[in-house]
């Protein structure tokens, strides 16, 4: 079992920026690739940024040179840095693990933008 849970969510500006963190405990050896996903109300879930254990990166093109995802191995934490944050980017974001091609899921985090 991955637990997974999610902080740094918040109400922030238009033009602001947040950083959301993903603290990973239990079996996480083999952990593969992490993410960062969101869903907005009425809308589907949607990847914003994934990292591989190699720090191979991916993002949604509406969050590139935007967002940054990084990961601490030492702290099993992963991070998603939001700059530049606009009202469209306002959802509840979830880290996402995937471990023997099983994918875990945190609780979700809040973020809340204002215009």
């Amino acid at each position: 079992q991955v637990q997974l849970v999610e902080s740094g969510g918040g109400l922030v500006q238009a033009g602001g920026s947040l950083r959301l963190s993903c603290a990973v405990s239990g079996s996480i050896l083999g952990i593969y690739t992490m993410g960062w996903y969101r869903q907005a109300p009425g809308k589907q879930r949607e990847l914003v940024a994934e990292i591989t254990s190699g720090d191979r990166t991916n993002y949604a093109d509406s969050v590139k040179g935007r967002f940054t995802i990084s990961r601490d191995n030492a702290k099993n934490t992963v991070f998603l840095q939001m700059n530049s944050l606009r009202p469209e980017d306002a959802a509840v974001y979830y880290c996402r693990a995937v471990r023997a091609s099983i994918p875990y899921w945190g609780q979700g985090t809040q973020v809340t933008v204002s215009s």
